[in-house]
């Protein structure tokens, strides 16, 4: 016996089919894209809701066959029919998470779907209860097994195709309709290699179409479709542009970047472009927080402009941004960079305020694999700072050379946890000398580190990152203690000679400062006025009234203060009435060229204005005797160089300047 068709219900089941394609096209970019557990949640429900689909085309299919009998199904062989459907799916998803599927897995997922799909068709097949017996044409039966493996595997070779495109496009569409008509093609060829055979004591009767059953398989599946596609819409352009887009400026933000990086597999060359705002904290300090989100904002909009097809930018962090350039070298690079610092230079005119900022950029040039994508990332933002530090407003390019002074700089960083438990630091002292009367004025105590391996460490190289880390502070303290207590030594040796260490901004925002001082000349039984502390007239920019009620109580204690590099970076003379300091020291830069009239005259304004505020004024920088007799004759008479002593140990000072050795030290 043979049935007949319903067109507008085979009709129906193709557009099922397409709608379930395209759907699952859509999840296939969900969950390339998606990461954690939500990868895990469009996995299960993306094969679910394909799953469900196809196996609906499938039965909506089975209604629209009509033969002459009265016809019902099996309801656990149906459900077993639809599980085998979903398992497919699954398959066919679980087979596209990774970013790249070998041939091996593709062959073997795509055999499995087809297995899955068959299973679905014939097992549907066989829940179907009428009173007739169900053989096959073979060659038909073999023709739809081969149509359904070719059906899975264009569906595997769509969705490696598209995980990556998370948007609608034509393609997708034509790709939809393809995949959906494969799929169609093997379930009505199965059915066409059904035979149906009644017996002959049977009446035949025309069974109509079950419209309750159509129905609700049909609402069911556009229910479960229309949720997905919701689902999908929402998450898409709600929650994708929450988690994903930066609310300031618009630009995608850090985690985009990071989707961007998880997801690019191509090998080509790139360039990484880290731009960050120089000086971005004063202006939030100083105008407010409001205003600099409306400046980032409008940075943000002058980067757009860098956008194109090959060219994507990112905010990634307050005052930071990404430019990321495909096919990129350093020429292109350095373009983009000098375009970019112009652009962002230019005055901002937000709310009746004009406002000036500047950019430092880093740059490195590589490709993007799993094993060096964060070392581009970091090579970049290692290149912006020394960008920062070689002036601002410029950008630097990432080289092998940069690359090991980091290394050795987190070497360095690493070692300098232990070198003070390991006693790896050691105290020099250089002379200070009065000129006028010939004596000794005192010392200035500075710190070295003796590497075990590396030998002596400039502190211009690991100063800067016990601050950054914070290790000054136990240092300092450190450094306090001996200081004091070699105060007391040349004390019972006849030698009172004071002696000044330097403090870093980072003791004064611990808040310990006082307390260290205190201790450090309690625990020596040092006279205060013995002990002299030295700011950088830079340092007082930071928080200028609490550094100043800082220094108050600390020379409250009797301790002297000393402001070191005077007339260097930003002028500190409007404050200098209100600085409770004893003493200016004179940088170098001073000392050198005094026989031009102008350098003169500056010192001579200087010297006068230390006269009158009843301040020492002390000279660094003296090597030669050039020095000495300018510096006489314009009144200056308190020195420190070369010419009187480099840093020394505490030996050399002891046999230069008091003829004591370490026999008669050990005597006494």
């Amino acid at each position: 016996m043979e049935g007949t068709y319903n067109i507008y219900i085979v009709a129906l089941s193709v557009i099922i089919a397409v709608l379930a394609s395209y759907s699952a096209l859509n999840i296939a970019a969900k969950i390339s894209n998606a990461n954690g557990k939500m990868k895990y949640f469009w996995l299960f429900s993306g094969s679910f809701v394909m799953g469900s689909g196809v196996w609906s085309m499938h039965f909506i299919g089975m209604l629209a066959f009509e033969i002459h009998a009265n016809m019902d199904y099996d309801a656990s062989l149906t459900l077993l029919s639809m599980i085998a459907s979903v398992l497919s799916s699954f398959i066919a998803f679980y087979i596209t998470m990774p970013q790249i599927v070998d041939m091996k897995r593709l062959i073997l997922g795509g055999f499995t779907m087809g297995s899955g799909i068959v299973a679905m068709h014939y097992i549907g097949m066989e829940a179907m209860i009428m009173p007739m017996e169900l053989s096959y044409d073979k060659g038909l039966l073999l023709l739809s097994v081969v149509i359904a493996f070719i059906a899975s595997y264009a569906a595997l070779f769509l969705f490696l195709r598209f995980k990556n495109q998370r948007t609608a496009s034509w393609l997708k569409w034509l790709s939809a309709i393809i995949m959906g008509t494969a799929i169609c093609g093997m379930h009505y060829t199965g059915l066409k290699a059904a035979r149906f055979h009644s017996h002959s004591h049977l009446t035949e009767n025309t069974q109509g179409i079950d419209l309750f059953l159509l129905y609700s398989v049909l609402i069911t599946t556009l229910f479960i479709l229309f949720i997905s596609w919701g689902a999908m819409f929402f998450d898409r352009n709600v929650l994708e542009k929450m988690a994903y887009q930066d609310a300031i400026t618009g630009l995608p933000n850090r985690n985009e970047m990071n989707k961007f990086f998880d997801t690019f597999i191509g090998n080509e060359t790139i360039g990484v472009l880290f731009i960050d705002l120089d000086k971005f904290k004063v202006i939030n300090d100083t105008i407010g927080h409001d205003m600099g989100d409306l400046l980032i904002s409008e940075v943000g909009a002058r980067l757009q402009q860098f956008i194109r097809k090959d060219q994507r930018v990112f905010r990634i962090g307050g005052d930071e941004f990404l430019l990321v350039v495909k096919h990129c070298d350093e020429k292109w690079a350095e373009q983009l960079a000098k375009e970019i610092l112009l652009s962002i230079k230019d005055v901002y005119r937000i709310e009746g305020n004009e406002l000036y900022i500047t950019a430092s950029i880093g740059i490195s040039i590589g490709t993007i694999t799993s094993s060096n994508r964060f070392t581009l990332l970091k090579a970049a933002d290692m290149a912006m700072y020394r960008a920062k530090k070689s002036g601002k407003n410029r950008y630097c390019l990432y080289n092998d050379a940069l690359g090991l002074e980091e290394v050795r700089k987190m070497e360095l960083e690493k070692d300098l946890q232990s070198a003070l438990e390991n006693n790896q630091f050691y105290i020099v002292y250089q002379p200070k000398w009065n000129v006028k009367t010939n004596r000794l004025y005192g010392f200035e105590a500075l710190l070295r580190w003796e590497h075990p391996r590396l030998g002596v460490i400039s502190p211009a190289e690991f100063i800067p990152i016990t601050e950054e880390t914070g290790l000054i502070v136990p240092i300092t303290k450190w450094i306090l203690e001996k200081v004091c207590h070699q105060c007391i030594t040349w004390q019972t040796q006849g030698e009172l000679q004071p002696v000044s260490v330097n403090l870093s901004n980072r003791l004064f925002q611990s808040g310990r400062l006082k307390d260290m001082v205190q201790n450090a000349l309690e625990k020596a039984n040092l006279k205060p006025h013995l002990l002299e502390l030295e700011i950088t007239e830079s340092m007082v920019f930071y928080d200028v009234e609490d550094i100043i009620l800082q220094l108050d109580s600390i020379r409250a204690l009797g301790v002297r203060i000393s402001m070191d590099d005077f007339g260097t970076g930003y002028s500190s003379i409007g404050l200098l009435d209100r600085m409770p300091i004893d003493t200016l020291k004179l940088d170098r830069l001073f000392t050198n060229d005094l026989d031009t009239p102008r350098k003169r005259a500056i010192m001579n304004a200087i010297i006068v204005m230390a006269d009158d505020l009843q301040l020492d004024l002390i000279a660094e920088g003296v090597e030669n005797e050039e020095h000495i007799e300018s510096l006489t004759q314009l009144g200056c008479y308190l020195v420190q160089g070369y010419f009187y002593g480099k840093p020394m140990k505490v030996g050399e000072i002891n046999k230069l300047f008091f003829n004591l050795n370490d026999k008669q030290l050990r005597t006494v």
